[in-house]
């Protein structure tokens, strides 16, 4: 295997992650459509990202916990730590400095991490 070619998170309320996702995160909804998951548009199609409706039963699980989605941004990473803090957005520490660049570290409603890559 060489790619990684989709990714969806399960979700337990698709309505507040959707909004969690664009209107907080920024994320752009695509024109598929599918009453159980929304897809995000990513520029030139480089990645493809979703969240879904449960896949069998979830409740009583704790989701979120061991994943970890990695998006690379163009803009300054301060900029964006000031833009999701500004939305009241949960960050998990601060700025940090990898060997891959600076990453920044979300948490979305269900406890996934979303990190956002600003290579040097």
């Amino acid at each position: 295997m060489r790619k990684l070619d989709f990714a969806s998170l399960q979700v337990r309320d698709l309505e507040v992650s959707k909004a969690f996702y664009t209107n907080k995160l920024g994320f752009e909804l695509s024109e598929m459509s599918n009453p159980y998951a929304c897809v995000f548009k990513f520029n030139k199609g480089e990645a493809s990202f979703a969240i879904r409706t449960p896949i069998g039963n979830i409740d009583g699980k704790e989701l979120g916990v061991g994943a970890s989605l990695w998006f690379a941004i163009d803009e300054k990473i301060e900029e964006l730590q000031n833009q999701l803090t500004g939305k009241g957005v949960t960050l998990i520490g601060s700025i940090n400095n990898t060997p891959f660049g600076k990453t920044l570290m979300a948490k979305d409603p269900d406890g996934y991490i979303i990190t956002f890559l600003k290579t040097n």
